[in-house]
């Protein structure tokens, strides 16, 4: 009895269900099979992982272009923040979907040669003290009221929160006119002072632009520091040709002296620091001067051999080194071949020159390293007291960011090398 109500039932249910089949599909047509639902395409996550992996390469291979080669810059000493951005593929619900590791892949290479600048920096920042102490001695650093030394070569939180340092603000003065007037900017100490040693900033820009502005967190660090630091504008070219900025910084020298007093400098302790262009011009002048005044020079990146260069020209689609050349020294060396060997610094090396330190990057596009490197060889070769700071990621105007790796590493360098050679 229970067995027939229960198949009367089940009759009655697939009766039911065979008219509502046919109220809905009244053809009698097979419904099409049912397909999984298929996960959402990560596009982003790919778009991310491939724009920064292009990105990304620039912080180990040469910069094509011009273009690429500021950019290069911004990756090499900002390379924290574009790892960031490379990591964004890994959020929660990249292995959901192919394209989502795809992305997670490429934005991890990325983020790891992003990052790769900073174990670079740190080999060099760790036998950094003992080649300066080596090199120049060891020193007391000076320090300001609020304004206190660097604890190491290279600080890692630094490069996020940026190095503090008290505010002081340029004056500016005119130091000799020419044609026109020539100024300097001024950075004086905010604590007083009577005899205060100085600093002589000449900037780069290929003889040919810029002025006493550039990358000026450097001067207001030093001066906060204790230093009287004077930032010049000198004669561009091709208007002024060599050895108009030649002469231009040696008066820039003679003005500081002449106002010692005033300025409450003391003019027998003198380091002319330079970027570049101005790397030459500082190189140049301290070595043929034969002031005992000038204490030290400092190159940033300088040319020392400038027949060399033209010989050996950078890329021209970064820079175009042979007609940068003859616009500052009024032609080819086959045209002018004194201006040549009178504006090399190589060629005035000799004993009693002032301490040296040279900074280049190993990657430089613009100015081949091998310019500080013939430069060192010549002054290990004469025994003259120097140091060749090698940045292996760094590439041309790497202190630009003034906290990034070259930034930290190059101004501690720079505040213990001052302290020993003015002393």
């Amino acid at each position: 009895m229970m067995s027939e109500k229960m198949s009367e039932k089940m009759s009655e249910k697939m009766n039911v269900q065979e008219k509502i089949t046919e109220e809905q599909n009244p053809l009698g047509l097979t419904p099409p099979p049912t397909s999984p639902r298929r996960p959402r395409f990560s596009l982003w996550r790919v778009l991310v992982g491939v724009l920064t992996l292009a990105v990304a390469w620039l912080a180990v291979l040469p910069a094509p272009t011009d273009q690429l080669w500021m950019l290069a810059i911004g990756v090499t000493e900002w390379g924290f923040v574009l790892a960031l951005v490379a990591l964004l593929p890994l959020l929660p619900g990249w292995r959901r979907t192919r394209s989502g590791r795809i992305g997670a892949a490429l934005g991890l290479v990325a983020a790891l040669l992003a990052l790769s600048p900073l174990p670079r920096a740190w080999l060099v920042a760790r036998r950094l003290p003992a080649e300066l102490d080596s090199a120049f001695g060891t020193a007391t650093v000076k320090s300001g009221p609020e304004a206190v030394p660097r604890s190491a070569p290279l600080v890692m939180t630094d490069l996020v929160r940026g190095i503090s340092s008290p505010p002081v603000q340029p004056s500016s003065a005119v130091y000799v006119t020419r044609e026109q007037p020539l100024t300097l900017d001024l950075y004086q100490p905010p604590e007083p002072h009577t005899a205060a040693p100085g600093v002589i900033v000449i900037h780069g820009g290929s003889w040919q632009r810029y002025d006493s502005t550039q990358l000026a967190p450097l001067n207001r660090y030093l001066a906060a520091r204790g230093y009287i630091v004077a930032s010049i504008n000198y004669r561009l070219s091709p208007a002024h040709i060599f050895p108009a900025a030649r002469d231009d910084t040696q008066a820039a020298i003679a003005y500081l002296k002449a106002n010692a007093a005033t300025l409450g400098l003391d003019a027998q302790r003198l380091v002319l620091l330079g970027r570049s262009a101005g790397g030459q011009l500082a190189l140049l002048v301290a070595y043929t001067a034969q002031d005992p005044a000038i204490r030290g020079v400092i190159s940033f990146y300088g040319s020392s051999d400038l027949r060399y260069s033209y010989e050996h020209p950078s890329n021209p689609k970064v820079i175009d080194t042979r007609g940068i050349l003859e616009a500052y020294l009024g032609g080819s060396p086959d045209k002018v071949s004194t201006a040549y060997d009178a504006a090399s610094p190589i060629n005035f090396v000799s004993p009693g020159i002032p301490p040296t330190l040279l900074i280049h990057g190993e990657r430089d596009e613009l100015l081949s390293m091998m310019q500080s490197e013939l430069l060192d060889a010549r002054l290990i070769q004469t025994g003259q007291r120097h140091l060749l700071l090698r940045m292996p990621w760094a590439t041309h105007g790497c202190d630009f960011n003034f906290s990034g790796p070259c930034g930290q590493i190059s101004t501690y360098a720079i505040e213990r090398f001052l302290a020993a050679v003015m002393k």
